[in-house]
């Protein structure tokens, strides 16, 4: 889930537009469209969307259709900024897209009335706010963490990758949809927040879909950097003062207490 050596970028917006429209018709699509396949059925139709994309789009921008996904790479320096800026603009443009294009669907009901529309909420019969920024954080940092393994060379067999990205994002559905609908996805939840009923508060609690899932992001490329072989410096996180020097102290205290227990086993 890399860009290619030589990037068009025009292409990269063209491909990401494209792939998160699909993802925005096949996710939050279904579960407007077709409600009844449950909670698995609905985690099934994100995951399964996500990975068509993976092998269609991924060799033309990386597949990332995923603001969060854009940032992480980018931090990593995977991706140039550039391709991040061009990425995110097809993904805001592709996602209200999709949108739209499951509103004209819906719309051919007699009683269709849009409600929530699929969007993002921590009220009602949600979680709250408090276990929103948990999930949204933790679980987009496990994307992150996936979509990183995807990207680097041996880490995942060849041809893999789209499955592993794909049910990895099915499995944070089936964890989170009852907490707050899953976001993971800042411009999943901008797109479906700007069809809802203004009275469900959808605009009014985007903003934790947007901001959590970005530090989630940030969470997740520093997870990496600790079990991957991958170093501070070879990321943006270098340019933050003080990050490498907490980096070597951390790295000193674990050196430290690893070989107390190996001396201790001894």
């Amino acid at each position: 889930m890399t860009a290619t050596p030589t990037v068009n970028h025009g292409r990269v917006l063209a491909a990401e537009l494209f792939g998160t429209a699909v993802l925005i018709i096949g996710g939050p699509g279904t579960a407007i469209l077709a409600p009844g396949v449950g909670l698995l059925g609905i985690s099934l139709a994100f995951g399964l969307s996500l990975m068509a994309m993976v092998y269609v789009i991924g060799p033309v921008s990386g597949c990332h259709i995923n603001p969060a996904v854009t940032l992480a790479l980018f931090v990593s320096r995977r991706v140039t900024g550039t391709h991040a800026v061009f990425a995110v603009i097809g993904q805001l443009i592709g996602a209200i897209a999709g949108a739209a294009i499951v509103f004209g669907i819906a719309n051919g009901q007699v009683d269709f009335e849009r409600g929530q529309f699929a969007a993002n909420l921590w009220s009602g019969q949600y979680f709250g706010l408090g276990a929103t920024i948990v999930v949204e954080v933790i679980l987009t940092a496990l994307l992150v963490v996936v979509v990183l393994a995807a990207s680097t060379d041996g880490r995942i067999p060849h041809g893999m990758g789209g499955l592993v990205v794909g049910f990895t994002l099915t499995l944070i559905h089936l964890i989170s949809i009852p907490v707050d609908n899953t976001s993971v996805n800042p411009a999943r939840s901008i797109a479906t927040a700007l069809f809802a009923n203004p009275d469900t508060g959808a605009l009014e609690q985007l903003w934790a879909f947007v901001v959590f899932p970005l530090v989630g992001a940030i969470v997740g490329v520093i997870i990496w950097l600790v079990i991957d072989d991958s170093k501070v410096e070879d990321t943006l996180l270098a340019e933050i003062p003080g990050v490498t020097e907490a980096r070597d102290a951390i790295d000193r205290v674990s050196d430290d207490a690893v070989g107390a227990v190996e001396d201790a086993l001894d």
